[in-house]
């Protein structure tokens, strides 16, 4: 059902089922799949894919164009994953030459005020709370969990099922599976919580907890943190991703407990 009250473009492209509320506005090469749900007053520009069964709540601007002064008109599009719900004036900007493209996976949360910048990479079942904003190339893997008011710089990367407290600054990676707060940000524990929720078990955790207590508590150098890890812990799926994160980091990762 689409609003007399809405702007659609004959350009766009709207599924079985899509509803659009007065006073939105739909520009041409808009991609919306069935189902989906968009509020009154929500503005969507050229290059947005969105797929099934999503919400987007009043005042949401998506696939705008990015705010980085190198953009020069490319072609880039902002691609939504299935059964993502989007709230109140959140913000997300198309791509540019770097990955040529904004993307955000299936089953997400982004609460209000949320500002998602170009060419971020948002994985499945990601929920960013209200005020989180995200720098433009910003890579996070699924079932991250970012609080209130959490900003993060530019080309950082958050590790999976990973938890950042309320109000935090991201200026390094954070590998996952773990909680992170304090200023400046560190290290805070394993989120085994979070883990068994999502299947994990007591040993799965376990040898997540003994890594991190290696690298993190055991040792105040990464590098002699890795050697310990390798040393100690057996070869096993768990510990060649996250060493695999930790010696792929760029930014580097941040540190233990002070």
């Amino acid at each position: 059902m689409i609003s007399n009250l809405a702007q659609v473009s004959a350009g766009s492209t709207l599924a079985e089922g899509v509803v659009v509320e007065p006073f939105s506005t739909i520009y041409e090469d808009v991609v919306i799949g069935a189902r989906t749900k968009i509020h009154p007053n929500v503005t969507i520009y050229p290059g947005t894919r969105i797929g099934e069964d999503c919400e987007i709540f009043p005042g949401a601007v998506i696939g705008v164009i990015p705010q980085d002064l190198k953009f020069d008109g490319e072609y880039t599009t902002v691609e939504i994953g299935n059964n993502t719900k989007i709230r109140e004036c959140v913000t997300i900007h198309r791509g540019t030459k770097d990955k040529w493209k904004t993307s955000i996976g299936d089953n997400c949360l982004l609460m209000t005020y949320v500002h998602v910048a170009h060419d971020c990479q948002i994985g499945n079942n990601v929920i960013l709370a209200s005020y989180v904003g995200l720098s433009g190339h910003v890579l996070i893997d699924d079932f991250a969990i970012l609080e209130g008011k959490v900003a993060a710089q530019q080309f950082a990367r958050i590790g999976a099922h990973t938890f950042i407290g309320g109000a935090s600054l991201i200026r390094k990676d954070i590998p996952p599976f773990i909680k992170a707060a304090r200023e400046p940000l560190t290290f805070a524990g394993v989120n085994s919580v979070g883990l068994r929720r999502r299947g994990y078990t007591d040993d799965e955790v376990r040898e997540i907890e003994d890594i991190y207590r290696i690298l993190y508590v055991q040792n105040n150098n990464i590098s002699k943190g890795i050697e310990a890890i390798r040393e100690q812990i057996s070869d096993s799926s768990l510990r060649k991703l996250i060493l695999g994160f930790v010696e792929g980091s760029d930014k580097g990762i941040i540190r233990g407990m002070i």
